[in-house]
């Protein structure tokens, strides 16, 4: 049997790819695509193995993880239906797709996992956030994490919480990424080249978010080490807080949890 098959090869579903067969034998991860050239040039990458079908990747498969976009949950459901056993467990990362919508799509009582990864997966510095919709035995809690591992910091949440869980792991990376363009671009301003500027700006807050990470404090408390008194970085927190930078992001947090329903 199979360790994983992946019908759904986008950029999430790649990152994930790319993650797994980092941690686990890539011969036990079999992938699918809609467009076969881009299974077939991952496949060819990470040395995992490709099929032309999603009902062919998820035979004999311990795990199917379905990375396809929502609308195409339903027909990638009834393909695989066929031909799964009772003992195969669907994990989805279809944004907006609940396990009971896939559950009534499938026909079938298998069980279902949702999982919501980010971006920086692919690169092994991302968030895995797994929400088991039964009650998962200890044993499969742990594979998956060790399935997982290679996506960077695996963790569990439920139901109720997957929104919120969503929006502060799959939407940061875009937030970041907003905010070392303008640290850049404010650099460039001030004499450093565009190269310098994104380099240098991207390592501080790499380096920001690991102290937060490896020393446990309050990110508060790092902060205020880093601002002197009547200094150079107190100046620049002022004008952050004078043009409401923490409600702003806040506010942007809050939208798109509310976007993406978790207000109901």
């Amino acid at each position: 049997m199979k360790t994983l098959a992946v019908i759904g090869t986008g950029n999430m579903g790649g990152a994930v790819v790319r993650a797994v067969c980092r941690g686990t034998e890539p011969s036990e991860v079999c992938i699918a695509n809609r467009t076969p050239e881009k299974a077939r040039r991952l496949a060819e990458e990470c040395g995992c193995v490709m099929s032309q079908s999603g009902a062919a990747a998820a035979r004999g498969a311990k795990y199917v993880l379905l990375g396809v976009k929502p609308g195409d949950v339903t027909p990638a459901l009834e393909e695989i239906a066929p031909i799964l056993t009772d003992e195969q467990v669907i994990i989805s990362m279809v944004s907006g797709v609940t396990a009971q919508e896939i559950h009534r799509a499938l026909g079938r009582g298998n069980r279902v996992v949702r999982v919501l990864p980010n971006t920086p997966c692919a690169i092994g510095k991302g968030v895995m956030l797994i929400v088991p919709c039964f009650d998962m035995e200890r044993e499969m809690a742990d594979e998956l994490c060790d399935l997982f591992s290679g996506c960077g910091l695996v963790g569990f949440t439920d139901e109720a919480h997957a929104d919120a869980g969503m929006v502060i792991e799959g939407c940061t990376p875009a937030f970041a990424y907003m905010f070392i363009e303008a640290l850049a671009d404010g650099a460039v301003h001030t004499g450093l080249s565009r190269e310098q500027a994104t380099q240098w700006a991207a390592q501080a807050v790499a380096g920001a978010a690991a102290m937060v990470l490896e020393s446990g404090r309050h990110p508060g408390r790092l902060k205020d080490e880093v601002c002197s008194p009547g200094g150079v970085t107190i100046e620049g927190v002022r004008v952050l807080e004078r043009r409401g930078f923490r409600g702003a992001v806040t506010d942007a947090v809050v939208a798109a949890h509310e976007r993406s329903g978790g207000s109901r």
